[in-house]
């Protein structure tokens, strides 16, 4: 039996998994979760043995929890639920420890398979998931890109700055390399460029 927390603010697919994994394989969930800040909660109260997350989520989003979680529970297996498999992500979800990467749109059957892969100790990567991530032409360093998308969530450079744990004066070099490598004349521009291009 594979015990799991469910995390994605889409509640219709968020409960029809909650309904149909137990249905398709040993999988008991423990709990649910709407949002990333729940899923951190979740996660640390019901120590499941798979977390199922969505990469996109409002406030704190999938990799924010993860990293969270992975402070407290170094050894927590994630899978992660993705709709667009963008290199920079996929490159940081491995890095933070992420084992599992499904797209949303798979079957639940097989969800459910990927669930007792993971909970065997071994890593899965959806094809089509990681077709998509290996075609990286994104010039940005990961840095240039956390500020990036941190000022498309609306920050200023101070904001940045103390989010990230970096100077000011760090972010604005970042901020202008970024502008220099997208071409263009602002940094929301530049915000707006990368995410067109699917480099955040």
């Amino acid at each position: 039996m594979t015990t799991v927390v469910l995390a994605d603010d889409e509640a219709l697919l968020r409960k029809a998994l909650a309904a149909l994994l137990p249905l398709e394989g040993e999988v008991t969930v423990l709990a649910e979760a709407e949002d990333g800040a729940a899923a951190v909660r979740a996660t640390l109260r019901h120590r499941p043995d798979v977390l199922v997350i969505d990469l996109e989520m409002p406030g704190v989003d999938g990799l924010g929890a993860v990293a969270q979680i992975r402070r407290e529970l170094p050894e927590q297996v994630v899978l992660m639920l993705t709709r667009h498999a963008r290199p920079g992500v996929l490159r940081k979800a491995l890095k933070l420890g992420v084992r599992g990467f499904v797209s949303k749109s798979a079957e639940p059957a097989h969800i459910a398979w990927v669930l007792t892969v993971l909970h065997e100790g071994r890593r899965w990567i959806d094809p089509d998931v990681s077709a998509l991530a290996v075609i990286d032409d994104c010039p940005l360093t990961d840095r240039e890109a956390d500020v990036l998308r941190a000022t498309g969530e609306g920050y200023s450079a101070a904001d940045i700055a103390a989010r990230l744990h970096l100077a000011e004066g760090t972010v604005r070099n970042y901020l202008s390399n970024a502008m220099r490598k997208t071409q263009s004349r602002t940094r929301h521009e530049a915000a707006r460029y990368a995410r067109e291009h699917d480099w955040l």
